[in-house]
């Protein structure tokens, strides 16, 4: 598997890069070569079809994020992709799913297939969900598999939390 990371090193400008450059009125290669040292990310998950991709970091504009999700309380899919609809008539860059109710994966899925614009998760939350939030039961193995999941849905980037 190829990364923007790995292409950037490698001394390759990808059709992200190019895109990206355009977006932010810089020149490419100069992108490529902060790419490769880290210093800004494109994250764009070749999973997510619909995806106008976006260069976060040094010497980029700021982008706007905006949280949308699911609870226990009001899951649907209809509702979620109103709040897509509104994040991206307002110009939010990226938008971060926090369901934590209904079917996680439809959700997700579904939000993600109509989305030109970058999406966040925390998986953290679908782990919990799927322990019914028996955090003692959960396994490596759990984290695991919902992390290759979200990533085969198209998910562009994951926050996780790390204890103090």
């Amino acid at each position: 598997m190829t990364t923007q990371l790995k292409e950037a090193r490698g001394g390759t400008i990808t059709k992200q890069m190019k895109y990206v450059a355009e977006q932010e009125n810089v020149n490419s290669e100069w992108l490529r070569e902060e790419i490769s040292k880290g210093t800004i990310i494109i994250p764009a998950n070749i999973n997510h079809k619909k995806l106008h991709p976006i260069g976060i970091g040094k010497g980029l504009k700021t982008k706007i994020n905006a949280n949308i999700g699911a609870s226990k309380i009001r899951a649907g899919i209809a509702e979620e992709l109103k709040k897509l609809e509104f994040c991206i008539k307002y110009g939010a860059d990226t938008a971060m799913d926090l369901s934590t109710g209904g079917n996680l994966n439809v959700i997700r899925q579904t939000i993600i297939d109509n989305s030109p614009i970058t999406i966040g998760t925390v998986p953290t939350y679908q782990v919990v969900e799927e322990a019914n939030g028996k955090i003692a039961d959960m396994k490596e193995e759990d984290w695991l598999d919902v992390i290759e999941v979200q990533a085969k849905q198209g998910v562009d980037y994951m926050t996780f939390m790390q204890e103090s």
